[in-house]
């Protein structure tokens, strides 16, 4: 990471600490070989507050393994790859995640993806994978430890009326982008908008954001079960 982008993260760390008032739990100890981090989203695009959450977190751990995140094509699909890469976002896909556990580093990924960053402001507190298991299937290839993270409060940074599954559908946006959602919000400064927040940054509300990294580490074994 370079300087300008450790200075970055550092100044949206300290935002976060202050405006969200971000709180952190940690229930135990990482252990100390590379580990998958599986996180929920809140509300995901441009201004991710869980993204920003998990950098706390990470902080707090003490950790001094690289960390790289799995992230959705459409970064690189809006040649957005110069900004985020230095954070360490990658293409989210099984072989940049095996390379980088070859490379002792940490993996975080969001299962849930589009689907659970997209989700309306009804369901702003569950957590969406739809089924989605293959974070399971990596960590049973790559033989490394699952650590659960959870955070609650990113869903309240401003209002999603509808997730907008069968429009990005009816639209291509699915097909063309790999969307799956395409949300109807309600945010600052973009008022009433369709797809816009996402692709592009909003002023978040000052929503007060939780987050527990460990819940429980998780060892997947040769039997499957997680």
């Amino acid at each position: 990471m370079n300087t300008i982008a450790r200075m970055l993260r550092s100044a949206s760390i300290t935002t976060l600490r202050l405006y969200n008032r971000l709180s952190v739990s940690i229930a135990e100890p990482i252990p100390d070989r590379p580990v998958l981090f599986v996180a929920n989203h809140g509300f995901g695009g441009i201004v991710d507050l869980n993204v920003f959450a998990f950098a706390a977190a990470y902080n707090e751990m003490g950790i001094d393994r690289s960390l790289i995140t799995l992230t959705h094509q459409i970064a690189w699909t809006l040649h957005a790859e110069r900004l985020i890469e230095p954070f360490g976002a990658r293409p989210a896909n099984k072989d940049t995640a095996l390379k980088a556990f070859a490379e002792g580093s940490n993996v975080l990924v969001f299962p849930g993806g589009d689907v659970d960053a997209l989700k309306a402001w009804s369901n702003r507190n569950d957590i969406v994978f739809s089924g989605r298991t293959g974070f399971a299937r990596l960590a049973l290839e790559a033989q490394v430890p699952v650590v659960p993270v959870v955070t609650a409060g990113a869903g309240e940074s401003l209002l999603v009326i509808a997730g907008g599954k069968r429009l990005a559908k009816a639209t291509r946006v699915d097909k063309l982008l790999r969307l799956k959602a395409l949300p109807l919000s309600v945010s600052i400064p973009w008022g009433v908008n369709l797809g816009l927040v996402g692709l592009l940054p909003y002023f978040p509300l000052p929503t007060k954001l939780e987050l527990d990294p460990v819940s429980r580490t998780v060892r997947v074994g040769c039997s499957g079960h997680v």
